[in-house]
């Protein structure tokens, strides 16, 4: 009984502190310690700015994910501000496609269960066929998958706003070629608290889902330093 509570006890010191020495890691006595994430998509230089040594700084406006609406498998509306205060992880698929959505579904899994502790980071995959994935079809297709997470969301909605979002928002192709023939991205999309895009990563290749972890590790370090710099 003893062995079973100490047990408990070094399991629950760990999830405490490996975050905390992880963050220490990289944010040591307020020094950035890790090279920091880009940030992609089209940017623009605005009016406004910041002197530093006496410089004018211009302020860089970056892209950012647009409002949009869609629906979870469980029915529940999901929308932008579902993610605020999060970093979550996108991707496109749909239910009946060929073995690749497997293999990326596989490792979004492997994501999902790596981070399942932390409240911080969300999955999104959204369905490129609206019309036959309804929230239905995509509750049964998730619990076939039995997610670890309660934060690995299955995303429908109509195929006009989905296709928009894609092109637009996370800026890859989504589009119907022919009848059971889609053309979209294997990408999976690492998007910021700020809802801009800080990653592309192909979802069936092992060296990019390495990446992946471990750059989530880093845009968490890099929250975590936001809210650092606020409080001091």
């Amino acid at each position: 009984m003893k062995a079973a509570i100490w047990k408990k006890i070094i399991i629950l010191v760990l999830i405490l502190a490996v975050p905390g020495f992880l963050y220490y890691l990289l944010t040591a006595k307020g020094k950035n310690r890790y090279k920091p994430l880009a940030i992609y998509g089209p940017k623009v230089v605005a009016k406004t700015g910041h002197k530093f040594h006496g410089k004018f700084i211009p302020d860089t406006i970056y892209h950012k994910l647009p409002a949009f609406n869609l629906t979870d498998q469980n029915g529940k509306p999901v929308s932008e501000t579902t993610f605020k205060g999060k970093i979550f992880v996108a991707s496109f698929f749909y239910t009946h496609c060929p073995a690749v959505c497997t293999t990326i579904n596989r490792n979004l899994g492997y994501l999902a269960e790596t981070y399942m502790k932390n409240k911080m980071v969300y999955f999104a995959s959204i369905t490129v066929d609206p019309q036959h994935d309804s929230t239905t079809v995509l509750k049964k297709y998730a619990d076939s998958l039995k997610p670890a997470s309660n934060r690995w969301l299955f995303l429908t909605g109509d195929t006009t706003s989905i296709y928009s979002l894609a092109r637009k928002g996370f800026l890859v192709d989504a589009l119907k070629a022919g009848d059971d023939d889609y053309i979209y991205s294997d990408k999976l999309i690492l998007i910021d608290q700020d809802k801009r895009i800080r990653g592309y990563y192909s979802g069936a290749n092992t060296n990019d889902i390495n990446r992946l972890t471990d750059e989530i590790k880093v845009l968490i370090a890099e929250e975590l330093r936001k809210v650092d710099k606020a409080l001091y």
